[in-house]
This record gives C-alpha cells, sequence and structure tokens, in this order.
C-alpha cells in the first residue's frame, strides 16, 4: 500500500481543491478530444495527465516517474518508486474499467490465466451533473477480493466475435473494491463549467509569436 496517496485524501485544502477543478479539468479534456460533438479515445490519455499533473503537484517531479516503458501495459505512473495504474470510466455504474487493452482474444485468455494484482489504483468515476468520485484502491484490497471471487468472477473477457478492444474487471468486483474499508474515496460533484474553448487558439498564438 502506497502511505503516500493516502496523503491526497487527508489533504483538506488539497480534497477542495479537487473537488472544485476535477471536473472543469475534465470538461476542457473532453472539448479537447472532441470532434463534430464526439469525444475520442485519446481523451483518457489527457484525462490520465491532468491526474500524473495532480501527484507532481501534490508531492513534486522529482518523485513521480513519468517515462513508464509500452510494455509496462497495467502501469501510468510511479510515485516514490511505487507503481499505479490510473482508471477512468464514466457513468454512475462501475462497468467497463479496463485491466488490458487488446483485441486478441487469445492474448485476452493468457492475460487472465497469469494475472494477479500488483499494483495501487487511483480511479476516478466521472458522473456528470450527479456524484462520482476520485478513489485510491489499495493493492492489499485487490488482492483479498481476487482470492475471494476467483479470476472467473474478477476478470471479464471480451465477448467472442466483438472488437471491445480488452480485458476488464468485472463490475461486481469493482463495486466491491469501491466499497472496501481500505478503499478511500473523494466524493466530487461532476458538474460542466460554461467555457469559450477554441481547439485551435494555442496553436495559432505560437504561430504569431
Amino acid at each position: 500500500m502506497s502511505n503516500h496517496l493516502q496523503k491526497i485524501f487527508k489533504d483538506e485544502i488539497l480534497k477542495k481543491k479537487i473537488k472544485d477543478k476535477l471536473p472543469h479539468l475534465f470538461h476542457i479534456a473532453e472539448l479537447e478530444s472532441s470532434r463534430a460533438g464526439k469525444i475520442g479515445m485519446q481523451v483518457g490519455s489527457v484525462r490520465e495527465g491532468i491526474l500524473i499533473a495532480l501527484l507532481i503537484y501534490k508531492f513534486g517531479e522529482e518523485n513521480v516517474r513519468t517515462q513508464i516503458p509500452i510494455t509496462e501495459t497495467e502501469i501510468d505512473v510511479k510515485l516514490f518508486g511505487n507503481s499505479i495504474s490510473i482508471k477512468t470510466i464514466t457513468g454512475k455504474g462501475f462497468n467497463g474499467v479496463k485491466l488490458i487493452w487488446t483485441v486478441d482474444a487469445q492474448k485476452a485468455k493468457e492475460f487472465r490465466e497469469s494475472y494477479y494484482p500488483h499494483y495501487d489504483i487511483l480511479l476516478v468515476q466521472i458522473n456528470w451533473d450527479n456524484i462520482g468520485g476520485l478513489y485510491y484502491i489499495p493493492l492489499k484490497a485487490q488482492k483479498r477480493l481476487f482470492e475471494e471471487m476467483g479470476k472467473e468472477r474478477y476478470i471479464k473477457l471480451p465477448k467472442p466475435g466483438t472488437n471491445p478492444r480488452g480485458v476488464e474487471i468485472t463490475k461486481e468486483a469493482l463495486s466491491q473494491l469501491v466499497k472496501d474499508r481500505k478503499t478511500q474515496i473523494i466524493e466530487i460533484f461532476w458538474q460542466r463549467s460554461k467555457i469559450d474553448y477554441n481547439p485551435y487558439k494555442k496553436w495559432v498564438d505560437y504561430w504569431e509569436e
């Protein structure tokens, strides 16, 4: 368990800042990642960057390692050497959180056979016009539930013949993890702010320099 991550959830000033700023920043991420009103897949990377910036703001750039090899499929950032997996989900439920992205059915099966929780999870539940939150799901809680449930109930493989792009943690498992006694939460009311956003302005400004 990363005691460092727990500090975010005990810092009252930072918690208020997260409640105030995260919906605004995630709204900007959606605007940056949208075309013709549809949000693109790249929004996940932008959201991830916002959360990594939060870690840098709290703990300092020297303690946050962002250059993670692409072969480390579950690790998004390291904090004081501890690996963290960042997940985001939209809606009031806990469906669709990917453990690994792959379109290969055989690789998905191999992943489930070899999977065991190894990393702390930082999860954001985005629930526009309603309550969601920022969750810290410690490794200890994941291991305990995985051993209780078994891999078949914990991991959801993609349906044959579909292209869902990944292996998911089941809704049942994630719903239990977010309620676990070890899990930390900052509740957030997700309200979109009015933003006059022009995706080309910063690039035009660079051309004009």
